[in-house]
């Protein structure tokens, strides 16, 4: 399944194989809290984002170069 949210303005594709809307509600108000607080390494992966994978209950941020590429807890 394929869905989007929107990080700083961007359109980022999240695939998983069951979505609903409380995963992606967890999963947005990760990413503002990342956004907003998150340490130098995690801003830096949100900037160069390209798509993110739900796997369980952990997103899988995949960026540009792969080792910006982190794994995020949705609980």
């Amino acid at each position: 399944m394929k869905a989007f949210v929107t990080i700083q303005n961007k359109q980022i594709p999240v695939f998983a194989d069951s979505l609903n809307k409380k995963t992606l509600k967890l999963l947005k108000s990760a990413l503002d809290k990342k956004v907003e607080k998150g340490r130098k390494v995690m801003k830096q992966s949100l900037q160069s984002l390209i798509s993110i994978e739900v796997v369980g209950c952990e997103a899988i941020l995949h960026a540009l170069n792969e080792r910006d590429s982190v794994a995020l807890s949705l609980y």
